[in-house]
């Protein structure tokens, strides 16, 4: 499985390719003037501390000198691997000029935007190659 995907915003569009590597995910995310590797997360799937029968993930996050994308690969990565149960590779880079807390606000919108499109398509793709 392999896509690229946008959230078609007009303001502060965030993109994302994703890829099948066997049973893992690995996702690039990018928007802005200026895209680039700001942040990469793992995560890997694991019983619930709360509720052992329902599923949740753990994850491990570098982020580059001077860069603030920490939070959102570490989200991304998280809520991918929980939901699809399998390990899963996030790394984005986003970046506009001047961006101000209006602004910031539309970005992590379409993060969860973005993300919720990916596994929307995921879930289709699969259910496609399963012949349902």
């Amino acid at each position: 499985m392999e896509f690229k995907i946008t959230t078609g915003k007009k303001q502060y569009d965030l993109e994302a390719a994703v890829r099948s590597i066997g049973e893992d995910l690995l996702v690039a995310i990018w928007g802005g003037e200026r895209p680039h590797i700001g942040a990469v997360a793992v995560a890997q799937p694991r019983p619930s501390l709360k509720d052992p029968d329902q599923i949740s993930s753990t994850a491990s996050v570098f982020c580059l000198l001077g860069h603030k994308e920490d939070d959102l690969v570490k989200a991304a990565a998280q809520i991918l691997a929980a939901t699809l149960n399998t390990t899963v590779v996030v790394t984005a880079g986003i970046h506009w000029d001047n961006l101000d807390a209006a602004g910031i606000r539309q970005v992590l919108r379409n993060s969860e935007l973005l993300i919720d499109l990916i596994l929307e398509k995921t879930a289709s793709l699969s259910s496609k190659a399963k012949g349902e």
